[in-house]
């Protein structure tokens, strides 16, 4: 494992340790509702899924799901939630790097990721991307939510990704929908964004 990699997850298998996760809600966001009612079921890609959350409420919806973390306990849980929620034969979850997806083959119709890539280093960045070109079928929808870079304050500049480069990242996709806004989690706030992007 890179040590990128490695110290991440050292990171976030200890938040979710401690149980610091405020991304685990009951349900995906309403952006991530509002798409699955608007599509026909088909195969999907849920990137960074955590818990489970979107992968479990698109198999509900007659999606086949499959979902990546690479943290085992978040893996283990999705799991155990797709058990008790009826959908353990459509949502698979799968220990791995959102930028190393070797063990699946695609095609899928849909991806999402609800928070995870704004982390990754560009080479990591660039690797994803690659994958997702890989595994998403032409006209396959990418559904992605990204905390954005503030280029103004000297203490973000390690921190989540820069728009210009995002956008410069998915040259090859079209990018159909744009909405920029502001997290707030207690007391923080970030720029961030919510990108609905075509293959």
């Amino acid at each position: 494992m890179n040590p990128e990699l490695n110290e991440s997850l050292v990171r976030f298998t200890e938040r979710y340790t401690v149980g610091q996760i405020p991304w685990d809600d009951v349900l995906p966001p309403p952006e991530v509702q509002d798409l699955a009612a608007a599509l026909p079921p088909g195969a999907a890609l849920d990137l960074g899924c955590g818990y489970g959350r979107t992968a479990i409420y698109l198999a509900q919806r007659g999606w086949q799901v499959d979902g990546v973390d690479f943290v085992p306990q978040a893996v283990e849980g999705a799991n155990l939630r797709a058990q008790a929620a009826n959908v353990a034969n459509t949502a698979q979850f799968h220990v791995g790097s959102v930028a190393d997806l070797n063990f699946l083959s695609g095609p899928y119709n849909l991806a999402i990721d609800v928070g995870c890539m704004h982390s990754l280093s560009e080479p990591m960045l660039q690797a994803y991307r690659d994958e997702l070109l890989r595994l998403l079928q032409p006209g396959a929808l990418y559904l992605l939510f990204a905390h954005l870079r503030d280029e103004t304050a000297e203490e973000e500049s390690y921190r989540w990704i820069n728009e210009a480069f995002l956008r410069q990242l998915f040259v090859d996709f079209t990018l159909e929908r744009c909405e920029l806004g502001v997290t707030v989690v207690n007391e923080n706030r970030w720029r961030s964004g919510w990108f609905w992007y075509r293959r």
